[in-house]
This record gives C-alpha cells, structure tokens and sequence, in this order.
C-alpha cells in the first residue's frame, strides 16, 4: 500500500494520459480558459467603449457574484439529480449562444448597457450549475489517488492556457475588432461543449445507468427539499469541510482590496501604469502555473493538510510583503512582481488539495450539492469586501491595506495547523 503512494506522484502525468475522458475533459478545460481570458480583455474594453463608465464596469463585476450567492444552494440538488455531463454540454452551448449575441449586437451598433446587465446574469446563472457538475464529475473519471495530481495538473493546464490568452488578446482585437475577439471565445464554449460528448463517467454510474442493468425495489423518491436539507447537514457535520470552505471565504475577503486597489497600487506605489500591471499579473500565472504542476507530480508525496497550511501562510506572507516596495526607491516594481510570484505559488498549493479533499471525502450522490454550497460560501464575502476595500482606499494609503490584509490572511493556516484532526489529513 505504502509502494503505491510513494510510487504515483512520479508518474503522475504518465497514469492520468490513460484517462481518456481527463483528458477531453482538461482539453475542454484549457481551451474555455483561453476563450475566457480574451473575453476579459475584448468584454471590458467593449463595455467601457460603450459607456465610458468606470462605475457601470464595476457594477456588472459585481453582478457576476449575485447568482452564485443566490442560487448555488439550490442548484446543487438539481446538479446530484441530473446528468453532470448534460449540465456541463448545455451550459458551455448556453454561454457560447449569450456571447455571441452580445458580440452580433455590438458589431451592429445595437447593444445597449442594459443587455449587459442580462447577459451576464444570465452567463453567471450557467456558471452556477457548471462549476458544481464538472467538479461532480472529476471523480467519476479519474481514481481516487490520481485526484490530486489531476486536479493539479488541470489547473496548471487552465492557467497556462489563460496565460496565452493574455498575450493573445491584445493582438486579436487589433486584427478582427472586439466583436471577432468575443466570437473566438463564444467558439471556444462550443468546441468546450463537443469535448464533453467523450467524457464518460466510469468509476461511479448514474443512477439512470444503473437502473438499466440492475433490477431493484423501488425507492421511495426524495423530495427537493430533503436533499437539499440532506447536502447541508452533511457539510455541518464534515468538520473539516466547513473549515475549510469558511477559510476560503475569509481568504477571498482579505483578497479583495488586492483585486479592486491593484491599478492603484500600480500607479501610486509602484509608479508605472499598463506595462507594472500586466507584469504583476503575468509574474502571479506563473507562480500558479509552477506550484500546480509541482503539486502534480510531487504533492501526493505530503499530507494535504500539510500543503494547505503552508499555501495559506506563503499567500499571507507575499501578501503582506507587497507593502516593502513602498520602502525601497530601486526597482519597486519588479520587487512587487517578486511577491505576487510568491502569491502565485502558494494558491495552489491551497486551492488544489481543498478540492481533491473535498472529492475524497463527499459521497460522489452529494458532490453537486457541496460544490455549490462552496463556492457560494467561498464567494459570499467578496462584495463586503470590495465595499470595506473601496472605503478603507479612501482613509489609507494602499501598501498599508495589502499588509495589514496580509497579515490578516495568515489567520487560516494557523488555525488550521491547530487542528489535530485536519492535520492528519
């Protein structure tokens, strides 16, 4: 048993190539991340052409949050109740079909801020029923000790591939206008959504596969309302579950100055402008890219408890240390770029053993409805945040928020590395 554990993390690469639905399922996976980065680019640029309005663009970030906070509870049942692979098929068509009209629209000179509104709680509503099914779906195809390093390598995969979307926005705009850029990621739903049809569950059957091949009694059928009551007592009574989803709330909280003040720590901290802000975001990628694939290969050789734990405190940590260039007159820039790297690695290093920990220890029937329940509660603390973030920028210089958020955000890893239970994970 012990050979097996140590021998997996150093093939890991090698065992998950055997995986045919991994790997249509990371294919789909990269190229929506790609779509979804030029879309960033091609979508905020549209909306502040359309606008010109700073308020409306941070408006409608909000609004991304508003479904996922709203209806992730309940969307959970209904993702353990149906097809996972269905869900993530017409929810990829659904976002490819909204992007495409907002692209027609806009190229005709008919799109109006109001259509931004609904289209992007409209996309965001996919979202809510995608995220929970594909996560339902990770251990449906993949064994139980290659989830870390699939979960790993994936979103090594995805961010690389966000990465070059990147790079490539800028120069697809200039060729074929914000309408061609936004019809590219409307076309990567698409090919996402066609990848999916080769995904077949095989470590856990469906309930419909099953009834097919094995006669049974009937069941009595449960009712909404008690699954829906069922996911959430099961969440408190997993200890560690909750732990964790409540340290990723608080995370995401103390995050947020970082995500809203970053153009403002740019310009008044590090006194540079576009060039200083897509170095930082490019030194953060990459920092992710290279912990996900560490984590790959090598993370099944550590406890996960242990890998969270030092995630955290590395993220506290560089957070932190962003207040240094504020001291130093040579080079604060690349100073900064140093720290965001060492944000970029240490996500990860959190974000990934959370996840696989999650899949490992949530009955495969409730992964829809724990996966939903996450992410709302992983979320639900962002827009206090932006507002206490928009607040606090006006009384404080921004590297003096960034430490003391930073110092704030080691909270979690300490708590945890209390945790007798948690550390034997």
């Amino acid at each position: 048993m012990s050979e097996t554990v140590l021998v997996q993390p150093q093939q890991g690469i090698r065992a998950l190539s055997a995986h045919r639905s991994y790997l249509m399922m990371m294919a789909a996976k990269i190229i929506s991340r790609f779509g979804d980065s030029i879309d960033s680019i091609a979508y905020s640029w549209m909306v502040y052409v359309l606008t010109g309005s700073e308020v409306l663009m941070g408006t409608l970030f909000s609004l991304n949050f508003i479904p996922g906070i709203a209806f992730s509870l309940f969307t959970g049942v209904l993702v353990d109740r149906w097809s996972k692979k269905k869900i993530v098929i017409l929810a990829n068509t659904g976002r490819c079909i909204m992007v495409l009209l907002t692209a027609l629209l806009y190229f005709l000179g008919y799109l109006q801020p109001w259509h931004l509104f609904i289209f992007t709680f409209i996309n965001s509503s996919f979202e809510c029923f995608s995220t929970p099914a594909e996560m339902s779906l990770v251990p449906r195809i993949l064994p139980k000790e290659l989830l870390l390093s699939g979960n790993s390598l994936t979103s090594s995969a995805a961010r690389t591939a966000e990465l070059a979307g990147l790079a490539a926005a800028g120069g697809l705009i200039a060729l074929i206008g914000v309408s061609g850029a936004m019809i590219t990621d409307a076309l990567t739903f698409l090919v996402a959504a066609l990848l999916f049809f080769w995904v077949r569950p095989k470590f856990e059957e469906e309930p419909s596969e099953v009834s097919h091949h094995v006669k049974t009694e009937p069941k009595p059928k449960k009712t909404y309302w008690s699954e829906f009551k069922s996911g959430l007592l099961f969440v408190k009574g997993q200890k560690m579950i909750l732990l964790t989803m409540l340290a990723a709330a608080f995370v995401n909280f103390c995050l947020t100055p970082y995500n809203v003040l970053e153009p403002v720590y740019v310009k008044e901290i590090l006194h540079s402008g576009p060039f200083g802000l897509s170095l930082l975001g490019i030194s953060l990628v990459i920092g992710m890219i290279l912990s996900g694939l560490w984590v790959s290969q090598q993370g099944a050789k550590y406890k996960k408890s242990t890998l969270i734990v030092f995630g955290y405190l590395l993220l506290g940590v560089s957070y932190a240390l962003l207040y240094v260039p504020s001291l130093v007159t040579l080079y604060p820039l690349y100073t900064a770029t140093l720290f965001c790297f060492g944000m970029g690695l240490a996500i990860s290093f959190v974000n990934t053993p959370v996840s696989t920990y999650m899949m490992e220890v949530t009955p495969h029937e409730m992964l829809g409805r724990v996966g939903a329940l996450s992410s709302m509660i992983s979320t639900s603390a962002m827009p206090l945040g932006g507002l206490i973030a928009g607040f606090a920028g006006a009384w404080f210089s921004v590297d003096v928020l960034f430490l003391v958020f930073g110092i704030l955000m080691i909270i979690p890893g300490l708590i945890l590395l209390t945790q007798k239970s948690f550390m034997s994970v």
